[in-house]
């Protein structure tokens, strides 16, 4: 299954250990695919070092060039896909581009607009619960 997670899923699975953790931990297994862009990457070196996340980088025991380097190597990097604006936020259009290119099986996001839009291009926005009732049984 093919996986396009949102910076803010992304960094809730580095940094906590919930739905979104269990996620990146099966792509660390190999049970999923994860796919990212290169916008993706930079908007999560722009985010996590954010000051309401300083105390969770710290607790990671990793830098922030550390956890962006590790999902970086965990997600295979797509060229995204030419699409037209859908989204007031132009970050939200980059995570509907890159699931496109990557042809994923689903988006997954906390972003309540993203979750708004329920599907792009057939490709379903669910958040990481839900995505998680979706993976095949190990």
């Amino acid at each position: 299954m093919r996986l396009v997670l949102d910076t803010n899923t992304v960094v809730s699975g580095l940094l906590w250990d919930k739905a979104p953790s269990q996620l990146i931990d099966a792509g660390l297994q190999g049970h999923i695919e994860l796919y990212t862009s290169q916008a993706l990457l930079l908007e999560l070196e722009d985010v996590l070092p954010r000051r309401k996340l300083a105390r969770r980088v710290a607790a990671s025991g990793l830098s922030i060039a550390q956890l962006v380097a590790r999902y970086a190597l965990l997600a295979q990097s797509v060229l995204p896909a030419v699409i037209a604006r859908t989204s007031a936020d132009p970050d939200d259009d980059h995570v509907l581009a890159c699931a496109l290119a990557a042809k994923a099986d689903l988006i997954v996001s906390g972003d309540h607009d993203l979750l708004n839009l329920k599907t792009y291009q057939r490709i379903p926005i669910v958040e990481a619960a839900e995505a998680l009732m979706r993976l095949p049984q190990r």
